[in-house]
């Protein structure tokens, strides 16, 4: 069986929203680790296991760690880019660490928001850059950053990510998903780690989100349980029209080494704002389930979207009918 989830949200995180979630066969939640600690997600988590049991279900629990990913700081109030303005970023503006502005030069693209955001960098000087903004839109806070072909050779694991391993067993935790691995000692220090907090039971959800993690999948994939298509940063990370051939090639490859593999990213993104989805969403859905995948994961549609429920029912519905036709 075909696996589905969902992503914890403010959308979704009511025990009330999540036991139709898992009565219409959700098989578990992702919770997004970047925007949170695991403690501060207690009320959540404490509410879906009371959903669990009102339904009488056992949905899985995947936390998935912040790692080496790039984002930016907290902004007091989303930001509402104009195409043609210019927007500070650094210690005058859009709040990023100090390794990003180090390592930004003048007409260097940069990519946020999972690439609905579009700037180029006009100049650095004294910790800030100003940039000129080719594709705007709001900006809101703790939105993923991405700087092309840079690697700014951040830890594999976090202060905080280990302090919400520490956190996994009491909480019900079944997986671990860790974000950009990119080569096979990202995940021997993430198992090194999760056994030193005695969670090497728990499956490990490795995210493909960049060229490198593409181009050496074959070399660690072998170390993670479920090779995770994170369509997000992976689709920053080229022309936008070569990630259909990517994602076929990871779906290959994975096929090859009988290793499971998860699709992720923009599977209903309409249905963020509205109740139905595309034609061409429920086809993807249904295309990944005939490619392979193991599972499907949704994120920002029930995380924040406005008819969660609905979402998973048709990602339930879709990838029910793939199966029929794999039998």
């Amino acid at each position: 069986m075909i696996q589905t989830y969902a992503t914890l949200g403010p959308a979704c995180y009511r025990a009330e929203t999540l036991a139709p979630m898992l009565a219409a066969g959700l098989t578990g939640v992702r919770l997004n680790l970047s925007h949170k600690s695991l403690a501060e997600c207690r009320p959540w988590v404490d509410n879906l296991h009371r959903a669990a049991a009102a339904t009488g279900t056992k949905p899985e629990l995947i936390i998935d760690l912040q790692g080496c990913e790039v984002r930016i700081g907290e902004l007091r109030r989303p930001m509402l880019l104009q195409n043609g303005d210019t927007v500070l970023m650094g210690k005058l503006g859009i709040p990023v660490g100090g390794d990003v502005i180090a390592a930004l030069h003048t007409k260097m693209e940069l990519l946020l928001n999972d690439g609905a955001v579009r700037l180029a960098v006009e100049s650095v000087e004294d910790g800030t850059a100003c940039c000129r903004i080719l594709r705007g839109g709001t900006l809101e806070s703790r939105k993923s950053l991405f700087l092309p072909g840079v690697d700014l050779q951040r830890p594999i694991l976090s202060e905080k990510d280990r302090a919400d391993l520490l956190l996994a067993s009491e909480y019900g935790v079944t997986g671990i998903m860790h974000p950009f691995i990119r080569r096979r000692r990202d995940l021997e220090e993430l198992r090194a780690a999760m056994a030193q907090k005695g969670l090497s039971r728990l499956r490990v959800f490795a995210k493909v989100e960049d060229l490198v993690g593409v181009e050496n999948l074959a070399d660690w994939l072998e170390l993670a349980d479920v090779v995770t298509i994170a369509r997000g940063d992976l689709g920053n990370a080229m022309p936008l029209w070569q990630l259909p051939h990517v994602q076929k090639q990871i779906s290959a490859v994975c096929r090859a080494h009988g290793k499971p593999f998860l699709l992720v990213t923009h599977l209903l993104e309409s249905m963020t704002h509205r109740p139905v989805p595309s034609r061409a969403e429920v086809v993807d859905i249904y295309n990944a389930c005939m490619d392979g995948a193991a599972a499907v994961m949704l994120t920002g549609e029930t995380a924040q979207g406005k008819y969660p429920v609905e979402a998973v029912q048709y990602l339930i519905n879709t990838v029910r009918e793939a199966e029929k036709d794999l039998i």
